[in-house]
């Protein structure tokens, strides 16, 4: 681990040694999975929690639960209905309405069980992109943002859970199935339930570790890595047939790739 990086994580382990018990958002990405880790490593009891709702990906569902117990963390589910009119109507705050609805759901749950602070995984690079999100992290009393806190980026957290020996360093990132539907069309489940069937078939049938379909009020744009581009294209009819029997009436690949942060709007 670079020396930097080595200071960061001490300042860090000596903050999180304040508390006797955090509960930890936890998706099973590699930020709020490393958090845990390093929680967990430093002595304190930790309570991971990963929220259930109608954005949820179902393949992260089962791989957050892989990875608490990897880490032998304590981890726990929790449903949340994040449809109300201000979600659906999926303007450019859409995430700071869920990120505010999921983190008080936590911070109660925090407060019943006794626990101090809630922990969430917002990063330093983070910070460079278009987060609204991040300004309900900023609103909330009893959240913390770690990384942030201690200038921690994407690229060192990286690094940390490689040097802690941690099978998700190099996992690919992931967001909510509401980030494949761009601004301006409303959510609905139905939609929702399209994204995620469609970006697990495209898993199975290609082979690719990292996807993401967008779902332009039913036509599908298929994005994937750029090195994996070429497996998508190899099988492209099989991918087309099949998201047209899961409901969409058009099927199109961006050649471009996926891109993180990448921004959505109606054709």
């Amino acid at each position: 681990m670079r020396p930097e990086t080595g200071k960061k994580l001490e300042n860090l382990n000596h903050f999180i040694q304040q508390f006797e018990k955090v509960l930890i958002a936890f998706s099973g990405g590699v930020d709020s999975s490393t958090l845990a880790a390093v929680c967990s490593n430093a002595g304190v009891e930790v309570l991971a929690v990963t929220v259930l709702s109608s954005v949820s990906p179902r393949r992260e569902m089962e791989e957050a639960k892989r990875i608490a117990e990897e880490l032998g963390v304590r981890h726990e589910f929790l449903k949340i209905d994040l449809m109300d009119e201000d979600f659906r109507r999926n303007d450019e705050n859409r995430c700071y309405y869920c990120k505010r609805r999921v983190l008080s759901a936590l911070v109660e749950e925090a407060k019943k069980r006794g626990t101090e602070v809630v922990l969430e995984g917002t990063n330093a690079s983070d910070l460079s992109d278009h987060r609204p999100g991040y300004r309900a992290v900023r609103e909330l009393d009893g959240v913390n943002s770690p990384w942030v806190e201690f200038g921690i980026t994407k690229e060192e957290i990286r690094e940390i859970a490689r040097s802690m020996g941690y099978s998700f360093h190099d996992k690919p990132s992931m967001a909510c199935l509401a980030s494949r539907i761009p601004f301006g069309i409303e959510i609905d489940e139905g939609k929702l339930k399209m994204v995620d069937e469609a970006e697990e078939a495209v898993i199975e049938l290609a082979g690719v570790k990292q996807v993401r379909v967008r779902n332009y009020d039913g036509v599908a744009v298929v994005e994937v890595a750029g090195d994996e581009l070429k497996k998508l294209l190899n099988c492209a009819e099989k991918v087309r047939d099949k998201l047209k029997k899961i409901g969409f009436r058009a099927v199109l690949i961006d050649l471009e790739g996926y891109r993180s942060g990448k921004r959505l709007f109606k054709f």
